[in-house]
């Protein structure tokens, strides 16, 4: 895909008009090699790994989904999670559920820019925010596309994210 063609595509559209709503002037970088794993996206940006602020579905036992935003040099404990939450665990979420609660594909997920279809997903999502991202001065996180991703610093993605802060990973 063209440069044009991935800022064209709807999801990434969704993205950059849901920060300009929210007053997040940030300009959405192509990046020329697929960002579908943070360690892909950290190598395209020349950043640290933990400077990605990965957008994780799961799906709680209520069929609800559950954002998890993580530092991209961490892996989400799923047994915390689950007991931060009061739940008895968490379940991996399918391409379709990720598709279905966030109108944007597995490896775009961005922490902005939703879409759900309410018809299958019709509960809210929850979600968490990593606070070990907090250390980082810029992060990165995906724009709607495996290929598009945007900067913004903690304190904006817990500002408009919607996410409470937590304990993530060990």
């Amino acid at each position: 895909m063209s440069d044009e063609q991935i800022r064209n595509h709807p999801s990434v559209l969704r993205v950059e008009k849901e920060l300009e709503n929210l007053g997040l002037k940030k300009e959405i970088k192509v990046l020329s090699e697929t960002a579908r794993t943070a360690q892909e996206a950290a190598d395209a940006l020349g950043i640290h790994v933990g400077q990605v602020a990965s957008s994780i579905i799961f799906r709680l036992p209520s069929g609800a989904p559950l954002l998890v935003i993580t530092s991209g040099r961490h892996r989400v404990n799923t047994e915390k999670v689950a007991n931060l939450l009061g739940v008895e665990k968490l379940f991996r979420a399918d391409a379709d559920f990720v598709k279905n609660a966030t109108g944007i594909s597995i490896g775009g997920v961005s922490p902005f820019g939703w879409e759900p279809n309410t018809d299958l997903i019709p509960l809210p999502a929850v979600k968490l925010l990593d606070k070990d991202l907090a250390v980082y001065e810029v992060l990165w996180a995906a724009a709607g596309h495996t290929h598009a991703v945007f900067p913004l610093t903690y304190q904006e993605l817990l500002n408009f994210s919607g996410a409470s802060e937590a304990e993530v990973a060990d």
